[in-house]
């Protein structure tokens, strides 16, 4: 397991142990909102930076959904679900964005992250 600042080797978000889960989620989260916003900032239309971003965000939701709705069974089925539900607008929204990337549509993905990111820092 890498150390809670860093992501894999590939870049994939790392997957929080429990007991730091929820700050080192919610730093993730800010990160990935921050690289979105970063491509949605200098947009030029450049299919890799757009692509990468998308896709780090993509895998993030994917080892939160995962997390925790498999490693985590103790959580209220409604967090549970709520989460799960999250992680399919995500994914849904990440093949829309893909299809028709605008800068504009990065909106609601970053909002996400960081409406979430606060939550779990107790902030929201």
């Amino acid at each position: 397991m890498r150390s809670a600042a860093t992501s894999s080797p590939s870049g994939s978000p790392a997957t929080p142990p429990p007991d730091l889960a929820p700050d080192l989620g919610a730093h993730l989260l800010l990160d990935a909102a921050l690289r979105l916003q970063a491509v949605q900032r200098r947009w030029d239309g450049s299919r890799d930076e757009i692509d990468t971003a998308l896709s780090y965000n993509r895998r993030l939701w994917s080892d939160l959904v995962d997390t925790v709705c498999t490693r985590q069974p103790t959580l209220p089925t409604e967090v549970r679900q709520s989460i799960a539900s999250l992680g399919l607008f995500v994914d849904h929204r990440t093949v829309a964005i893909a299809a028709d990337p605008r800068p504009e549509h990065l909106t609601a993905l970053i909002g996400l992250n960081r409406d979430i990111a606060a939550g779990l820092l107790g902030r929201a």
